[in-house]
């Protein structure tokens, strides 16, 4: 990459260029070091190395692994594919019961309206009133009161 400041080029090195150099100065630093190392320690840094790695390998697999494996009467199959529609459905049972309560409370309303508005119907053509007290806002009280 080159940078141009008050007429005067300066090249930059090369960024992984130089990681790549510096990892090799650690390597080879490493290297001589561990040379010097008592034999107690490099054992121990060996036995560390390959716990690491077998650990690494496992956290491996476990990613990659498919899904859970039951093993019961009928055989062995996935976890998923076993309870996968049951959890589906005791997921989805309370949606379905609080719709249905929904529209049960719903129903009863209308009914409880209807039957409301039938009573003041029957009433209004029953009695004997003036136009006026149809128009009443309190009449549809005055009726429910008169019949309790």
């Amino acid at each position: 990459m080159t940078k141009h400041t008050n007429s005067t080029f300066f090249h930059t090195p090369d960024r992984d260029g130089l990681e790549a150099r510096f990892g090799v100065r650690v390597a080879s630093m490493l290297g001589e070091r561990a040379q010097a190392t008592a034999p107690d320690i490099t054992e121990r840094l060996r036995f560390a190395r390959e716990q690491a790695l077998v650990r690494a390998q496992a956290a491996r697999r476990a990613a990659t692994a498919p899904a859970a494996v039951v093993v019961g009467r009928g055989g062995s199959a996935t976890l998923a594919s076993h309870l996968g529609w049951w959890v589906k459905l005791g997921s989805a049972m309370p949606l379905a019961l609080l719709v249905v309560g929904l529209m049960g409370i719903a129903h009863v309303h209308d009914r409880n309206q209807i039957a409301a508005v039938a009573e003041v119907d029957a009433a209004l053509l029953a009695d004997d009133l003036p136009p006026a007290a149809y128009t009443d806002p309190g009449f549809a009280e005055y009726l429910k009161t008169t019949r309790e």
